[in-house]
């Protein structure tokens, strides 16, 4: 599926999301109707929907509109020999604005001659148009590899691990999780889940343990990526901050 040209071209990502405010009472008033409508239309099938607040809590972590990315996390693999090397660079704030910011110097940073591309599993329904939007809400120029519009899709810099899995199957969603136990990868052990990154924030303001578990997701995704490519998987010790 990959040579290795291709597999160190890719610069894989992750990023971790919250609530644009702690709870609902706290969203700016602008904002509040508009979730309301969001929530009633998300949930008209239920037989008994959430309130627009607790159901603010459990889902708004996920929609650009009301939300904002706390961490970014990428990597890009490197081989010595039959070995690879996995460096990954971490960016979280509680500013956004500052996060996404630095984020996009770096992405820039990475020379055009060699074609990179964005990955990330399920990038091209979460990660990718979620950066964008909110690099627009911050007025910041979006970084070359986000600015698609009026390109054809063969010239998108974008890859997605679970697209892959689908091989053209659009009904299937396959997480990350299940997907490094059905190849066989080893799982990075964590008392921490997705559900868990909004308390981590907004409750405990820890973001050294959110980018830890977002450079968890980017170190998966990477071996998934190698394991599609039949090479070895990363060992711990060749896993590299920068």
């Amino acid at each position: 599926m990959f040579n290795r040209d291709i597999l160190q071209r890719l610069i894989v990502l992750d990023i971790e999301t919250v609530s644009l405010a702690p709870n609902f009472e706290e969203l700016p008033e602008r904002l509040k109707p508009h979730w309301e409508k969001k929530s009633m239309s998300l949930q008209k099938n239920l037989d008994e929907p959430l309130p627009a607040d607790a159901f603010f809590e459990e889902r708004a972590a996920i929609y650009a509109e009301f939300a904002k990315v706390v961490c970014i996390s990428f990597g890009y693999l490197k081989f010595e020999g039959e070995v690879p090397h996995l460096k990954v660079k971490s960016c979280c704030d509680s500013d956004e604005k500052v996060l996404l910011q630095e984020f996009g110097e770096l992405l820039n940073r990475f020379p055009a001659h060699k074609k990179w591309l964005l990955c990330a599993h399920n990038g091209k329904e979460f990660d990718f148009p979620f950066l964008g939007r909110r690099f627009l809400v911050n007025s910041l120029e979006l970084p070359t590899m986000l600015q698609i519009q009026g390109k054809k899709p063969w010239e998108i810099q974008h890859l997605d691990t679970m697209e892959l899995w689908k091989f053209g199957d659009f009904k299937s969603f396959v997480s990350l999780d299940l997907l490094t136990a059905i190849l066989d990868i080893p799982s990075p052990k964590s008392d921490m889940d997705g559900s868990m990154v909004g308390s981590c924030f907004w409750q405990d303001q820890d973001l050294e343990k959110i980018k830890t578990y977002c450079e968890q997701d980017v170190l998966a995704t990477a071996q998934v990526l190698l394991r599609f490519a039949r090479e070895n998987l990363v060992a711990a010790d060749d896993v590299h901050s920068v």
